[in-house]
């Protein structure tokens, strides 16, 4: 299990020049790849869109790219064509014009276009940036698994949590209908009316009252989440989005079952358990 929260730095140099890149992610439901970096690498974004994929499958992953280059990164060229052309005219019309004087090589060279600086182009710079991303990726890729397993040890917990209330409500519900039972005894006792035990119309209310009230179904529902909810902790493979999903369906069972118990002591533990669903909720939000 992973977390769709980390971070990770990578920097890797070459020719003089040093790229930095930086990697930061949050939850998402899918992939989100942000790229902050000089516009004249953006053809490269696809390449880093298909590398980050490969690390992350869920969360918004914003990728930060910086470079430091010396000065003997640039290439610098002198163009020996133009500067005998511009050498030529300027004696031509030095002569047109009868004119003095002769032009120097340190005017020469600083006529427009004389000298020409290269900067390395995106191709030059992919694979140096690439391997500064790999280096990003796998430090990220390990925190977000070091925060999967507190997130795994966390919901490990919450579950066992979840699965004692469910044998405390087995065990209040199969007493619900024999409290009811003792309960309208008492009730028409307490009203004078004295009605045999095996009476027609009190077995017929307390086998309404027992339909109405019967969560068997929920209670066997509830195991059935609780095993997929564990089988999908231990997953190697991303299973946030089935987290989620079975944490709607526990939360589902656990309305039901609350809105049948007819039993207060039943009703209070579903209530607990809705809280503790809760906590569960949030943290399963950060899982990938």
């Amino acid at each position: 299990m992973n977390s769709m929260t980390g971070y990770g730095r990578g920097e890797a140099s070459a020719s003089g020049t040093s790229c930095v890149i930086e990697c930061a992610s949050v939850n998402r439901k899918g992939l989100e790849v942000a790229c902050q970096m000089p516009r004249e690498l953006a053809s490269l974004e696809a390449a880093i869109r298909e590398k980050v994929a490969k690390f992350v499958s869920r969360g918004r992953v914003n990728v930060s790219i910086t470079f430091n280059s010396s000065a003997e990164a640039a290439r610098v060229e002198i163009d020996h064509t133009l500067a005998r052309n511009l050498l030529r005219e300027i004696r031509a019309l030095r002569d047109e014009l009868s004119m003095s004087g002769d032009i120097d090589i340190n005017t020469l060279l600083s006529l427009p276009g004389v000298i020409r600086t290269s900067q390395q182009t995106a191709g030059d710079l992919e694979p140096l940036i690439l391997r500064a991303l790999d280096i990003a990726l796998r430090a990220l890729a390990t925190m977000r698994a070091k925060e999967g397993r507190n997130l795994h040890r966390d919901l490990t917990k919450r579950l066992g949590t979840l699965r004692k209330g469910r044998v405390r409500a087995s065990k209040l519900a199969s007493e619900i209908v024999s409290r009811y039972r003792a309960e309208l005894h008492a009730r028409l006792d307490r009203s004078g009316v004295h009605l045999p035990i095996d009476d027609t119309r009190l077995a017929t209310e307390i086998a309404l009252f027992a339909e109405r009230c019967d969560v068997s179904e929920e209670l066997t529902r509830l195991d059935s989440h609780f095993i997929q909810f564990a089988e999908q902790l231990d997953s190697t493979e991303p299973s946030g989005r089935a987290l989620e999903f079975l944490t709607q369906e526990i939360f589902r069972e656990l309305n039901t079952l609350g809105s049948k118990a007819g039993d207060s002591a039943l009703t209070r533990l579903v209530v607990e358990s809705k809280v503790e669903l809760d906590k569960i909720r949030e943290q399963v939000l950060n899982v990938e």
